[in-house]
């Protein structure tokens, strides 16, 4: 099976190459390869490298810069989404979309199901959200999986900045009233891989188990950290309400996803957030990165 993934480069992409099964034939494309606002360049290329499954993780994904920069945000998460998912329609490839927890605006007191109703309460979320409209209308037969808050030892990520500034500035203010869970990069791989050996069609979640607040995450990061040598000595972690550090997007404080049918349609369950954590720093301890490299 050759199966084609876009956004090389990025924390899922790379983490699609380190997890692939046996006899799967990765061609991981970055965005300067392969731009999927380039309706016709996407369809060439689909049709060069005739794959039986496509992934895109490819997206624009700067929350707060989406707010001004609106027609790029929509050019990518909704246009780009459809040329990938059209162009996989056109050679009967599965697809596989990558969605986020910002299509929810977060007043929910329980965790949302794939069939709860969105709505977005920023840009960015709210061009995902059309990107999933986008792809459901291209090829109805594609998987849309939502996720949240991923994370991976390498890249730009919630923990590699947690840890940058606990080093410099010995100490972090975290909002601690958004609620959500952390995803393993490479849980939501291996999510995608069986995604496509099922050739599950429809909307589906995913993300680690359990819940937390940025900065319960950005605790453990720091008690993580300290254990395996990465930190000197136990940073401060302060919490902080949303109100006290604004930001250009509204963020939903309440974002926790519910993968019960995720996880009996995959038969794989995720971990609590903390293990995998635990993981990825100690990966990060003994400068363990993944190659970014090109796989065919």
């Amino acid at each position: 099976m050759t199966v084609l993934v876009t956004g090389a480069g990025g924390q899922l992409a790379t983490e699609m190459l380190t997890t692939a099964p046996d006899g799967r034939r990765v061609v991981a494309l970055s965005e300067v390869e392969l731009d999927i606002r380039d309706h016709d360049a996407v369809r060439r290329i689909v049709r060069d490298v005739a794959p039986q499954a496509i992934v895109n993780a490819a997206a624009y994904t700067a929350v707060d810069k989406a707010e001004t920069d609106i027609d790029l945000a929509y050019a990518v998460n909704r246009d780009g989404a459809r040329n990938v998912a059209e162009a996989a329609a056109a050679v009967g490839a599965m697809c596989v979309h990558v969605s986020t927890d910002f299509v929810f605006d977060g007043t929910a007191s329980s965790p949302y199901t794939p069939d709860a109703t969105p709505n977005p309460l920023s840009v960015y979320g709210a061009s995902k959200l059309a990107g999933e409209v986008s792809v459901r209308a291209a090829c109805p037969g594609a998987a849309i999986v939502r996720t949240a808050w991923v994370y991976a030892p390498s890249g730009k990520n919630f923990v590699a900045t947690m840890l940058r500034l606990m080093r410099e500035k010995g100490g972090v203010r975290v909002v601690s009233d958004q609620i959500g869970t952390p995803t393993n990069a490479r849980g939501l791989a291996e999510c995608c891989w069986r995604l496509i050996e099922r050739r599950a069609a429809g909307l589906w979640h995913w993300t680690d188990a359990g819940v937390a607040s940025w900065y319960d995450f950005a605790v453990a990061i720091a008690e993580s950290a300290v254990e395996r040598g990465l930190l000197k000595s136990p940073p401060t972690v302060e919490p902080i309400r949303t109100v006290d550090f604004p930001t250009p997007a509204r963020r939903p404080g309440f974002s926790v996803l519910d993968k019960t049918s995720t996880w009996a349609m995959l038969g794989l369950r995720a971990p609590h957030w903390r293990l995998p954590l635990k993981v990825a720093i100690e990966e990060i301890a003994h400068g363990v990165t993944r190659d970014h490299a090109i796989v065919e």
